[in-house]
């Protein structure tokens, strides 16, 4: 199963008593805070989960994979996670 804003909003609203909107309402601010945070550049590191790093990529030579022809891929920037050693235990039974 994949975890959704909807069962996160309903977690919340289970654990800490808020109303269903009030719920959605944190999970949505939450993640704007993220999304703002990443599009200025910065990274967020979120304790004993992980931190999201947003890293600048070059250009580089690529196909286009239905033509199989040659093209250049522009710079762009990437976000990329790296768990906590914490996260990582857990996932892994270890912790």
């Amino acid at each position: 199963m994949t975890l959704t804003k909807a069962h996160i909003a309903k977690a919340i609203h289970d654990r800490l008593h808020f109303t269903n909107d009030r719920s959605a309402q944190l999970v949505e601010s939450l993640l704007e805070i993220t999304k703002k945070t990443l599009e200025n550049g910065e990274d967020v590191l979120i304790s004993k989960f992980g931190k999201f790093c947003v890293k600048d990529k070059r250009g580089r030579r690529g196909k286009n994979p239905r033509t199989g022809r040659d093209m250049m891929l522009g710079e762009r920037r990437v976000v990329t996670f790296r768990c906590s050693g914490r996260l990582r235990d857990r996932v892994n039974g270890e912790g």
